[in-house]
């Protein structure tokens, strides 16, 4: 293909001023564009249980003298003043897989509501083609062949989609309720990972300190064993007794690996939440065989903070919030599209481009409508249905948050009743430890005496530990329950304007939180 020309300038050709007629047309392509949105606008539906007095009333379950009724503070684990405990969080908080897989899914819902917020509005497109071709004749009326030529298409033209019936920012309404949606899915992540952290810490002190116990248990036992055997060969015990000390020393030798499988299962599971091996963990972690104590009773706050401050609370209202954005996607569907274009550009044989007879313009509005066939109020009624399941899931939602908080209330306070007795237990075994072993010092007791009331305490001692190591794993549980553990710019009630819930780095609020106050003394 050669040309038999330079081709012209095409820029004092080019006929721009039948672009200057759209001009008045913008403002009223911006006045169109947002007076009509189709579908429900969205609000807290007044039926929904998060508005019922169940909802807003104190938490049933809750022991006074366990809990307060202040609001949970965001970095709830600094209740423990337990500086390698904040130490494996923080490292948590920047290393955990699941985090990192709900960073990325924040990425891409954001980038989704991006291309959301990218429809409609202006658009724009510039071609050019150049080609050998053989028209035809009858499209033009022509009853004669027509010469094979070089022919050339240049041309650019703009438009502007007039959202006239809200179709298009009903999809943004949804696609940013998604976002936020996912944002609280990562926030509920969040505070798993740091409960998970706490939990694996607490389990593992508490296994190491059982472990203690029962190789002091043990070893006791042997020692009364010993002492029986040598009372037989002296003629003054029997085969009985050794016996049924033996066994008592098989028994107790048999819950040492129990202990240790506990004490590296928390290894391990500590060690996974820290994306490191379990031989990394740092000394402290492997050397703790004492439950880390809270500073002050547990506050609680009452039912409308807990679904303040639960992120799958919020996660649920703002997937009902979509779904009720869609059922508005849905009826735009049956509206006609309206855009507002332009084009120009230059047609003809390509010896010829550029020069007037092949120059070309247009401009007016475009209106496009699919009548409502093949479904189209069917996906109306399917978005209408979605919205009252997720409106259902929402209800779920609320009402296993107060279950949850409150069956973990219950659960705390029973066990911590079953731990206090057990104090009461081991504060009796150790004074009759100590009596039995004055007597024995005195003569008036055997040495198998003094041995078995050392025994008694040690496994008052085992048994308190256990008791204790639950009652760490409940309070635990209920942090988890009462929504601790992620950054918020504010608490607010659910439907509330999603830029109040946007969350932050808990290093940061970390940062930022004064120093916890240990006045109140020591809780359970």
């Amino acid at each position: 293909m050669k040309f038999a020309r330079p081709l012209p300038s095409l820029a004092p050709r080019l006929p721009l001023r039948p672009w200057l007629p759209l001009l008045p047309l913008l403002p009223l392509a911006v006045a169109l564009n947002g007076c009509i949105n189709v579908g429900p606008d969205y609000t807290l539906p007044k039926q929904a249980l998060v508005n019922a007095p169940l909802a807003k009333g104190a938490l049933e379950g809750a022991d006074p003298t366990l809990t307060s009724t202040l609001n949970t503070p965001t970095v709830w684990w600094k209740l423990y003043d337990d500086p390698v405990l904040n130490g494996l969080i923080d490292e948590a908080l920047k290393s955990n897989t699941d985090l990192r897989v709900a960073a990325a899914n924040l990425a891409r819902s954001r980038e989704a509501l991006g291309v959301a917020q990218a429809q409609g509005g202006f658009s724009g497109k510039a071609s050019a083609a150049v080609e050998r071709a053989q028209e035809s004749a009858e499209q033009y009326l022509l009853f004669e062949k027509l010469p094979v030529a070089n022919e050339a298409d240049l041309g650019i033209s703009i438009s502007y989609e007039i959202d006239l019936f809200g179709k298009l920012r009903r999809g943004v309404e949804a696609s940013a309720a998604d976002t936020e949606a996912v944002e609280a899915a990562g926030d509920l992540a969040r505070i798993t990972v740091v409960a998970d952290v706490v939990r694996s810490y607490v389990e593992q002190c508490s296994a190491a300190e059982e472990l203690r116990i029962a190789q002091q248990s043990l070893a006791l036992q042997k020692q009364r064993v010993d002492v029986s055997r040598r009372l037989r060969d002296a003629g003054r015990g029997n085969q009985t007794e050794v016996t049924r000390g033996q066994t008592q020393v098989d028994n107790l030798a048999a819950d040492i690996p129990r202990y240790t499988a506990r004490r590296k299962i928390a290894q391990y599971r500590l060690a996974a939440l820290l994306a490191r091996a379990p031989s990394d963990l740092p000394p402290a972690v492997l050397a703790c065989d004492r439950l880390p104590q809270l500073s002050q009773p547990i506050p609680i706050g009452d039912g409308a903070a807990l679904l303040r401050r639960r992120p799958d609370v919020h996660e649920a209202e703002r997937q009902l919030a979509a779904s009720t954005a869609r059922i508005g996607v849905a009826t735009g569907a049956l509206y006609p599209s309206v855009s507002i274009g332009a084009s120009t550009g230059f047609t003809g044989i390509l010896e010829d481009i550029g020069t007037s007879p092949t120059g070309r313009w247009a401009f007016g509005p475009l209106i496009s409508w699919t009548f409502p066939t093949n479904g189209a109020r069917g996906r109306i009624r399917e978005a209408e249905a979605s919205s009252q399941v997720a409106l259902a899931k929402f209800d779920g939602v609320v009402l296993n948050a107060l279950r949850e908080t409150e069956t973990n209330l219950a659960t705390y306070a029973s066990d911590y009743a079953r731990a206090d007795s057990l104090r009461a237990a081991l504060k009796s075994a150790a004074q009759s430890a100590d009596e039995t072993h004055r007597l024995y010092l005195a003569g008036r007791e055997s040495f198998i005496s003094d041995l078995d009331a050392t025994r008694t305490l040690t496994a008052a001692k085992s048994q308190l530990a256990g008791a204790e190591g639950q009652v760490a794993v409940d309070q635990v549980n209920l942090f988890l329950s009462l929504g601790g553990g992620w950054e918020v710019g504010g608490q607010s009630t659910p439907g509330e304007t999603p830029a109040q819930l946007k969350a932050t780095p808990v290093a940061a609020k970390a940062a930022a939180m004064p120093a916890t106050t240990t006045s109140a003394g020591k809780a359970p």
